[in-house]
């Protein structure tokens, strides 16, 4: 069984599947959508291609752990997989994960062209990667 990490924005989501053995996570192409229907189907193929047994959502909290509006838009996305997938589907605190994204990137020294269309990838390896370290203690 692989695992789906998932760092939601409203016009890209950003992607990371778990190797077979939920070591590692690898970085799969960000996807750019119009309307949630569109994302679902596009996930659903995803979920389809690479058996997908569980899906982490990132919540980017606020600094003082309180919920603003991208966390909620977070949550109510996490339920809409779960409802339309009938996959279990985690949440996990992704403070910062995006400048940590942009972060090691400029140590990569990738261009700016370069690092817009890798960050949400990138930070959804470092959501993803996050959870596997924390299930496998």
């Amino acid at each position: 069984m692989r695992i789906l990490g998932i760092d939601y924005g409203e016009k890209r989501i950003g992607l990371a599947i778990s190797d077979p053995l939920g070591i590692t996570a690898q970085g799969l192409p960000t996807i750019e959508y119009s309307n949630i229907q569109e994302a679902l189907q596009k996930i659903m193929t995803i979920i389809s291609e690479k058996e997908i047994g569980e899906i982490v959502v990132g919540l980017p909290k606020h600094m003082n752990n309180s919920l603003g509006e991208s966390a909620r838009a977070a949550l109510s996305f996490g339920e809409r997989l779960k409802t339309h997938t009938g996959i279990p589907v985690k949440t996990i605190d992704e403070r910062l994960s995006t400048a940590r994204a942009h972060k090691a990137m400029l140590e990569g020294n990738l261009s700016r062209k370069q690092r817009k269309g890798r960050v949400d990838m990138i930070a959804a390896q470092l959501i993803l990667q996050n959870y596997l370290d924390r299930i496998s203690r």
